[in-house]
């Protein structure tokens, strides 16, 4: 319990002043946003807000873990360096990403099938690595079966299409992530939530892993849930963290950077803990302002040229209907909250009363 409570104080007092420091020096060289001019016009008055600001949490996160290892003398696991190692990696592409739109000067960074190849290789490497590394029982960070609230056994793929899966929600994390983040404090807040909870699943799994406790249909067959709840509170932290920063009016973006580590970060998170499917439920708001993309291009293509709604994500949607951006994000922040109550409740429950 000390490695996980030293890696959140780490974590957040990392980003509460390392972003502080990061301001400064990204104004100073006029590191600044480029803000597309079909968007919101709200949003121009963003133009050049430092960005690139999911540096701080990734660094955050990393010296946090390597931080509370090394005050508690307990060794690092795999699947922990697994899950760190998806979200630095995803951060890296961001970075690039990010680059290219400064030093540009453009609001478009890496071509869409650039990105996408850059996103992909990441992930292979994640699933290639995520099946490696058995314990003494046999038990490798990531499973062939896909899971919901455990393993689920007739679901069980081979290894290849198992890899294949893992990629698949890597980059679909990773993207719902990317789009989530289009408001002051939108991604950085509800991201927060959705890593605390899932800190509280990594726990629970723990206590009653298979590996100690009484063998049995409800016992949990987790590698590392204790290392994973330690990564959890320190995504949580440094995100909370940054929100200081990040809130409106935002000093600060946390561009590319930030938002595809973060949803590396669900994805390693919900692959490495067997909730696959769970985390549709956790990180809910994630996924319906992916779906407002996904129906917004959908319905432009099958009705020639109409769209479903003003603008998508959808969070612009609501700010073309005249809602100010903080009314907005607070909203959908309540919305996050009530998917993780309602995620963690079925957690419980299935664990209760066998659901």
């Amino acid at each position: 319990m000390r490695t996980i409570l030293l890696a959140g104080g780490v974590a957040m007092l990392g980003t509460l002043l390392g972003t502080r420091f990061a301001i400064r020096f990204l104004v100073g060289r006029g590191y600044g946003q480029f803000i597309r001019d079909d968007g919101p016009t709200s949003h121009h008055t963003k133009r050049g807000t430092p960005t690139m600001g999911g540096i701080v949490i990734i660094v955050s996160v990393l010296v946090a873990y390597l931080i509370a290892h090394l005050a508690t003398w307990t060794p690092p696991t795999a699947s922990g360096l697994l899950a760190l190692g998806l979200f630095a990696g995803l951060g890296v592409v961001g970075l690039i990403d990010d680059w290219i739109k400064i030093s540009q000067a453009r609001s478009l960074g890496l071509h869409s099938y650039a990105k996408l190849a850059l996103q992909t290789g990441v992930a292979v490497i994640f699933g290639i690595l995520a099946f490696q590394f058995p314990d003494r029982r046999g038990l490798t960070p990531a499973s062939q079966a896909v899971s919901f609230l455990r393993d689920l056994p007739w679901l069980q793929l081979p290894i290849w299409l198992a890899v294949i899966w893992i990629v698949f929600i890597v980059l679909s994390w990773s993207n719902a992530a990317n789009l989530t983040d289009g408001l002051d404090g939108l991604a950085s807040g509800a991201a927060a939530v959705v890593f605390a909870a899932y800190t509280i699943v990594n726990l629970w799994q723990y206590n009653q892993s298979c590996a100690w406790a009484d063998p049995g249909p409800q016992c949990y067959e987790v590698r590392n849930p204790h290392d994973l709840a330690v990564v959890s509170i320190a995504l949580a932290a440094a995100c909370f963290g940054f929100l200081w920063w990040n809130a409106s009016p935002a000093k600060i973006f946390m561009g590319d950077t930030g938002s595809l580590s973060i949803g590396g970060a669900f994805a390693a998170i919900s692959i490495l803990t067997r909730t696959e499917l769970l985390m549709i439920i956790m990180a809910g708001l994630f996924v319906t302002i992916t779906m407002s993309v996904v129906l917004q291009v959908g319905w432009f293509k099958l009705s020639k040229g109409k769209r479903l709604f003003k603008m998508a994500p959808l969070q612009h949607h609501f700010e073309l209907l005249g809602w100010k951006e903080v009314t907005i994000v607070i909203r959908f922040w309540i919305i996050c909250g009530l998917c993780v109550a309602l995620g963690l409740g079925i957690f419980y429950a299935e664990w209760t009363v066998g659901l």
